[in-house]
């Protein structure tokens, strides 16, 4: 059983997150948007301090004139991580990324390519029974606007999350754990992304499910605020995230084996 003082630090979390989400809703919205977010992650460990990650990811959305939250294809990218585990604690990592941005309603209804550059530290408080994390995120946005000119945008994210394994007091396989996080996002000033130095608050909540080791689905709900000089916007995204771990070096044994059945016998 878990003790009283790991109870209280997650009922302490959920309020927490609880009132995020309520100040989120209490400004006056103008516009709101029905998403769908997908993303396929393929991670690939090195060594014990090194890993890889590639990722491949598409949105969809609503419009103001249809509640069809596939009405419109608005973003497709592809992204290359470098992740180093610099201490039980401390995960740090690297990316690049393309993003193809096409009527994205806080950007604009135009073709707007976006490369992306980030350094990104997570710090874990690992606890008996459930996972808490913060998360520190810098980018750099290389985005065209509706000039065709290439504008440079700062943004710094600042997250928090929380996971619960629900059939085990550890994530491994089998295991249904549920997931919670607030993320507050500030950025540089661009004609193509808005004057506002504060850009949105991300509330997630959802549930994963660990089929393996090597593979998990999670499916979350989104509620995300922006405001804009001409007028504020909320999202409600259904977001499905499908992670592989060594998926190539385990598809390699799993031929390998059938190839070569004998050895499997012989041990």
């Amino acid at each position: 059983m878990l003790s009283k003082s790991n109870s209280k630090s997650k009922i302490t979390i959920f309020r927490c997150l609880f009132v995020i989400l309520l100040i989120t809703n209490s400004y006056g919205q103008n516009t709101t948007y029905n998403q769908f977010w997908n993303e396929l992650q393929f991670n690939q460990t090195l060594s014990k301090k090194w890993a890889t990650e590639i990722d491949f990811a598409a949105a969809y959305s609503s419009s103001e004139s249809s509640p069809n939250l596939f009405e419109n294809t608005i973003q497709r990218s592809i992204r290359g991580w470098g992740h180093y585990y610099f201490s039980p604690r401390w995960k740090l990592s690297a990316f690049v990324a393309y993003f193809s941005n096409r009527d994205v309603p806080e950007i604009g209804q135009f073709e707007s390519p976006e490369w992306r550059f980030a350094l990104q530290g997570i710090y874990y408080f690992h606890k008996t029974g459930y996972t808490l994390s913060t998360r520190m995120r810098t980018e750099y946005r290389h985005i065209k606007n509706d000039d065709d000119q290439y504008e440079n945008v700062f943004r710094y994210r600042q997250q928090i999350k929380y996971i619960q394994p629900i059939n085990s007091k550890f994530l491994r396989s089998g295991v249904v754990y549920a997931i919670a996080s607030d993320e507050l996002y500030f950025k540089s000033g661009a004609n193509v992304t808005g004057e506002s130095f504060f850009d949105r608050n991300r509330f997630n909540i959802g549930a994963g499910y660990l089929f393996t080791d090597d593979f998990q689905v999670e499916l979350t709900y989104c509620n995300e605020y922006l405001p804009r000089n001409n007028g504020n916007q909320t999202t409600n995204a259904a977001s499905l995230t499908i992670s592989f771990n060594n998926f190539f070096r385990n598809l390699k044994k799993k031929i390998e084996a059938k190839k070569h059945p004998e050895v499997k016998d012989e041990e």
